[in-house]
Parts: structure tokens; sequence; C-alpha cells
């Protein structure tokens, strides 16, 4: 059965949290069933006109990755990682599985890459500094196309529900620079109509 998806602002949504499982189980699938899923957000999902689809990946280079890049054509993929040396490993193993099979990796984004303390405005690198370092050393050397800040702010957004590019100006221009980079490397026209 068809399922229409969720909207906030104007980005639709679907899960395989509210789509597939109860929401309070856990997503415990393997091979097959994992294929199962991803078919069903793919084509059981009314999405109406997409310019874009995006999908959110768990790390690493399991069924959920290498079942996506056997069942449709992927324009590119962003990783995400935080500075910490243990994700950054994950990361470069999810570049070199994606370079492996042929889709192009569009950068990578650093995650929680500082705090800035909000009574002396100093920045404080918790995960270490040295991303692009780490990453040029691989068999996939990948942009770093934006850092984004530790906020508890953001946090407290993602648990209501509240996009904080909406609420913080300085996250907001960190998600149109990431958005703008991949938008130019797809050749995509994202003039608004």
């Amino acid at each position: 059965e068809d399922c229409a998806w969720n909207t906030k602002a104007v980005v639709s949504t679907q899960s395989t949290g509210g789509l597939l499982v109860d929401e309070k189980s856990p997503v415990v699938w393997r091979g097959l069933m994992v294929m199962q899923a991803i078919r069903k957000l793919l084509r059981g999902v009314r999405w109406g006109p997409l310019d874009l689809l995006v999908i959110d990946m768990p790390p690493g280079t399991g069924d959920t990755q290498l079942s996506i890049t056997q069942e449709m054509p992927i324009a590119g993929v962003v990783l995400v990682t935080t500075p910490q040396s243990v994700a950054v490993a994950d990361c470069i193993k999810g570049a070199e599985m994606f370079s492996k099979v042929g889709v192009p990796i569009l950068g990578t984004v650093e995650n929680m890459s500082h705090y800035t303390c909000p009574d002396c405005g100093s920045e404080h690198r918790i995960f270490g500094d040295d991303l692009r370092s780490k990453l040029r050393d691989t068999a996939a050397d990948v942009p770093i196309i934006g850092k984004l800040p530790i906020r508890p702010q953001v946090a407290e957004d993602c648990d209501r529900g509240t996009p904080s590019v909406i609420r913080d100006e300085e996250i907001g221009r960190i998600f149109d620079g990431i958005a703008d980079s991949i938008v130019q490397q797809l050749s995509f026209d994202s003039t608004p109509t």
C-alpha cells in the first residue's frame, strides 16, 4: 500500500520508524529485509514532484548503502562525520566504498566541528581539528563542504521538530553553503519558480 509523505516547511520526509515498524521498536534488519524497506521508501511513498531526494543513511558500508546503490541511480553522496578519529575512519570507509561502486562523492560535512563559548566567544575543538589531513590520505580525497558547530539549541530544535536553519542565522548560512555546493556539483537549477 502506498503511503503519503509528511511535510514541514517545504521538505517532504518519510522514515522507516513511522512507515514500517512501531515507532518504539528498534529496526533490526539485514539483507532482504533492508532491500524491502528501501524499495518501500523509494517506490511505495507518494512523494509528489521532487527536485532532489536526500536519503539519510547510517554510517558504514553495510546492507543499507549497498542496497541503495543497487536499487537506484545515485547522482552523488555527501558524507557526514565528526572530526573524532573513530567517526572519520567510518567516513573514509564509506568514501572508499562509494568510490568502488562508482558513486560520486560530493563532499564531507563536519558535524560538531567546534563549540563557541557563549560568554567569551572562543572556539573549542572538542573532537580535534585535523579532519582535512585525515581525509587527504584516503583514496577518496573529498572536500569539506560545511562545518556545523555544536549548539545546544540545535538539539532542542530537533526534539521539537523545529528547523534550526530558520531560528539560527549562522546555522542557516552553513546549510545554505552546503546546499549551494551540492547544487553546483549536480549542475542543478535551484532558481525559485
